[in-house]
This record gives C-alpha cells, structure tokens and sequence, in this order.
C-alpha cells in the first residue's frame, strides 16, 4: 500500500517561521517534522511514499531526496505556488498513487498512531481517523455508529485526525484543480460508504509556533 503525505500547505499560523522555510521543514528534536513521519511510516511498513508541496516545495524534494536515506522511496507532486487543497492534491497526485487504495496522513500532525494497523482493514471508498476533540476544535468533525460507519447525526463527535484511506474512486467525479476534501467524505457518508474508527492515543495538530515547541519538548524527554 502506497502512503501519501501532505506538504503544501502554507503555515499562515507559522509565520515568521514558515516565510523561509516550509511548514515540513521545521525543525523538531533534530529532525524535520515531515521526517518523523517518514520514519513512522516506513517502520509500519509504507516504504513507497508520495509527497506533494507548493509554497517553498523544491527545498523538500531537496532536502529528502528520493527516501532511499530513510529506507523510502519517495516521489513528489508538485502544485506550483498555489496548493490545490486537499482533495485536488491528492488528485493531482493519483498518478502516482495507483489504482488500489492508499493511505493519506497530513504532514503537520504528530501521533503515535499505530499505521501497520490500517493494512488490515477492509475499504470501500474511505476510512478515517478520528481523535478526542482537542481545544482548539471543540465541536468535531463526524461520528460513528455502532457498526463503524462514519455518520454526522450521532451526539458524540470527534475530529477528523488527518489520516485516511481512500480508494481512488472517491475521487473520480471530481475535476483536477483546486477541492476540498470534506465535501467528498460527506457524500460518501450519505451514501455510507466510508467507516471510520476512534483513536484516544497522542495526537498534535502542529497548527502553531507554541505546539512545535510542545512537540520539540516532548519527544526530546521521549
């Protein structure tokens, strides 16, 4: 199974720190962030990687090179100046990715989620990760029923974790360029065809300056 990652993003809430640097690039605890990721990734056994980027990407491509480093081989999708969203990210990197499904994990969190587990599970257009609500977003995104199946009418909501399977034929409707994802794991909720399932281990959104520094802290006392 392939994996992607998701670079592209700008980092608006990093500046100053992402005007030179993309947002993967910062350091922590020696490393990039997008390296922990790697090595995650490749220890769950997703050696074959596809990166995009936009703002600042030339300086991934050279700083990871093709993975080989990491024990990865990695490949890139580049958006230009402008990211695509998520959904046209992905859909601009789908000639990469294959026709099976693949794993999509966004490149500014952090989780000691265990990835080796998603190889097991069974997918008809999507399945998602989803995590205890964190400050920053009280309200969640979906929920689950009693049969695993994501749904948005249940009371207990959790938010979207940012790791996902999807087959490619989620996105097979939609035309390349600039999409959001949301829309589409909506309408594949509709037609229940996405499960999901709840994780309450360590989660970050390394959304900020002060949650880098929180990550930084916590895998140097690790």
């Amino acid at each position: 199974m392939k994996a992607m990652i998701l670079a592209a993003g700008r980092g608006e809430r990093m500046r100053p720190l992402t005007d030179h640097t993309p947002k993967p690039l910062l350091p922590v605890a020696g490393k990039p962030l997008i390296e922990h990721t790697i090595i995650q990734l490749v220890s769950a056994g997703f050696t074959d990687i596809v990166i995009n980027h936009a703002h600042l990407g030339q300086q991934i491509e050279d700083k990871l090179s093709n993975g080989h480093h990491l024990a990865a081989n990695i490949s890139y999708s580049p958006e230009g100046s402008q990211a695509l969203e998520t959904a046209g990210g992905i859909i601009n990197a789908l000639p990469l990715l294959g026709k099976d499904v693949f794993l999509v994990v966004n490149g500014d969190i952090a989780t000691d989620f265990p990835f080796a587990e998603l190889k097991k599970i069974s997918v008809d257009l999507a399945h998602i990760v989803l995590i205890d609500n964190p400050p920053h977003h009280t309200q969640g995104d979906f929920a689950l029923d009693n049969a695993g199946n994501v749904t948005e009418n249940e009371n207990q909501r959790y938010t979207f974790s940012g790791i996902g399977l999807y087959h490619p034929d989620l996105f097979g409707k939609t035309p390349p360029g600039k999409s959001k994802l949301a829309p589409l794991l909506r309408e594949a909720i509709t037609a229940k065809k996405i499960t999901g399932q709840h994780y309450s281990g360590f989660w970050m959104d390394i959304g900020t300056p002060e949650r880098l520094q929180e990550l930084d802290d916590r895998l140097r006392k690790a």
